[in-house]
């Protein structure tokens, strides 16, 4: 199977909010992670879904609490909390995407579920489109994402 989400997804929402999550992201997240999710949004565009303890790891949380006290890190996570939630995925493989979120983020009924390594998007499909038609890639972004180094290694 492999331990990254990958890929995307055409997946519906249902009359309540709820999402059923791509079969094969499912089993990555339940094997790799658990059951437990984080949900919100980063950026107001889209809604983030992080394994528990990938969010806990990215937000610097451990049990002692918040690792980073700085007044940015505080301002963060205030932003991130006050539209995000902690879900478990439910027995046939649904979280709930609520309706704050859904209005902040222009979901509807179809939506596009895109794996990011080790989280998940999910997309208005026509705002998600717009987007990439709108910013392709160019030369120079291959050449800047070619330059980048692995995470903990020195230059």
């Amino acid at each position: 199977m492999g331990n990254y989400l990958l890929g995307s997804y055409s997946a519906r929402l249902d009359k309540s909010g709820r999402l059923k999550i791509p079969q094969k992201f499912r089993t990555t997240i339940e094997e790799q992670y658990g059951k437990e999710l984080f949900i919100t949004s980063l950026d107001d565009q889209a809604v983030q879904i992080y394994p528990l303890p990938v969010w806990k790891k990215l937000a610097g949380i451990s049990d002692e609490g918040l690792i980073h006290l700085r007044p940015e890190i505080r301002s963060f996570m205030r932003r991130v909390n006050l539209k995000g939630a902690q879900h478990e995925i439910d027995s046939k493989g649904r979280i709930l995407i609520n309706q704050k979120l859904k209005t902040i983020t222009q979901l509807n009924e179809d939506v596009t579920v895109v794996g990011l390594n080790t989280h998940m998007e999910i997309w208005n499909k026509e705002n998600l489109d717009k987007l990439i038609e709108e910013n392709p890639l160019t030369d120079k972004d291959f050449e800047q994402i070619a330059g980048l180094k692995p995470q903990g290694q020195k230059e």
